[in-house]
């Protein structure tokens, strides 16, 4: 798709996930044993056939730009297009702050980015979901509807998140153009199911810069309420269904439950063993090693670990050493990691680079799973 170019927001709200999020963007936050949660918007785009791709950052993006490097694990690494590192700038627009409000904001920022590009469309990623698709049917669908912007969204039952948000809710009328948008709506007057955004968008490019020109001319800041609600009776936003597996990151809870989704062989298929492959950073490792005596049950262990506990219904990062007598149960452990002898988890997510000294305890709830920052000692 020449005719189309990429925007990958990989910047979130991170209130939610703080414990994992002091030392990075929560799009570089390792998931499923050797990814990145950024890979799965990147992989894609570039699975789509877009060679252009501009990775909008905001603050904390070091280890980001350690995992992205040039992009060549991306196909990436060109000579025309490619992929393009946005970090924040001041400029008269931001309110006095180097930090923008809300994804207009992050757009006026790479405004030149934007312009000089000869693209046709404009595909805007949030790097916060976990899912596999092909952009290019979503292109056709908004040529075909002659669409202004055409928004992705999935079916799902509401729920309130623990900050009291709950997303961007779309109606659809029978040609599938939104005709309301309701930004965390009461989950009590939302029955049943619902049109739930996945922060996925397709714009002309035209459109777009005229978009960020106006809401910077009037200090608005927001993509969805300022565009996508204030205008949903002006343009033509139309709605496209995702019918696939999605997981959106947006609390500690929802990273937990993403990754131990993967012990479903249903979804790894949805998710990897397709067509579209998902990429990542490549680190070789020899193969896991399982000593006499240790017990691996339902879990997902990766190269470079060393296995001789017990490990049952959890996600093993890379490079991990677990020591005879050590148990681990419904846990997510990042990259070498230790936990030594006598050791029991459970519920709990360990950051990458932590050691468990021998005998400790550590226990979770499934909705409230303990979290251990990185590099700590316990």
């Amino acid at each position: 798709m020449k005719s189309t170019m990429g925007l990958v927001f990989a910047y979130q709200n991170d209130e939610q996930m703080k414990a994992l999020t002091q030392k990075r963007a929560l799009s570089s936050i390792p998931f499923g044993g050797r990814y990145r949660v950024v890979d799965f918007a990147l992989s894609n785009l570039v699975n789509s056939g877009i060679t252009k791709v501009g990775i909008i950052t905001r603050d904390n993006y070091q280890s980001l730009m350690d995992h992205l490097g040039s992009g060549k694990e991306w196909d990436l690494s060109r000579k025309n297009g490619g992929m393009y590192l946005l970090p924040p700038f001041s400029q008269p627009g931001f309110s006095g702050s180097n930090v923008y409000r809300g994804k207009m904001e992050a757009l006026l920022n790479a405004a030149n980015f934007i312009r000089k590009s000869d693209s046709e469309n404009v595909i805007l990623a949030s790097a916060d979901c976990i899912f596999n698709m092909n952009f290019q049917d979503v292109v056709n669908f908004h040529e075909e509807k002659d669409a202004d912007i055409t928004v992705v969204y999935h079916q799902t039952e509401l729920e309130e998140k623990d900050n009291g948000e709950t997303g961007t809710v779309y109606t659809l009328d029978e040609d599938g153009r939104i005709v309301d948008v309701a930004i965390n709506p009461s989950p009590a007057l939302m029955k049943g199911k619902v049109n739930l955004g996945i922060s996925q968008i397709v714009i002309g490019r035209g459109l777009l810069e005229t978009l960020i020109s106006e809401c910077a001319s009037h200090n608005m800041y927001s993509l969805h309420r300022d565009v996508l609600q204030r205008r949903v009776h002006d343009l033509k936003i139309y709605g496209y269904e995702y019918t696939g597996y999605c997981a959106k990151i947006d609390s500690v809870a929802s990273y937990f439950d993403a990754n131990m989704d993967l012990l479903s062989a249903d979804i790894r298929q949805a998710l990897f063993y397709q067509d579209r492959q998902i990429f990542t950073k490549i680190r070789d490792e020899s193969p896991a090693i399982y000593r006499e005596g240790c017990e691996v049950k339902n879990s997902l262990v990766a190269d470079g670990c060393i296995i001789e506990g017990t490990v049952e219904n959890s996600v093993i990062f890379r490079g991990v050493r677990v020591r005879k007598g050590a148990v681990i149960r419904n846990s997510i452990v990042m990259q070498d990691c230790e936990i030594q002898s006598g050791s029991q988890l459970e519920y709990s997510i360990i950051d990458k680079d932590v050691v468990i000294r021998e005998n400790r305890k550590l226990f979770g709830y499934k909705m409230y799973p303990m979290v251990l920052a990185k590099g700590s000692v316990v």
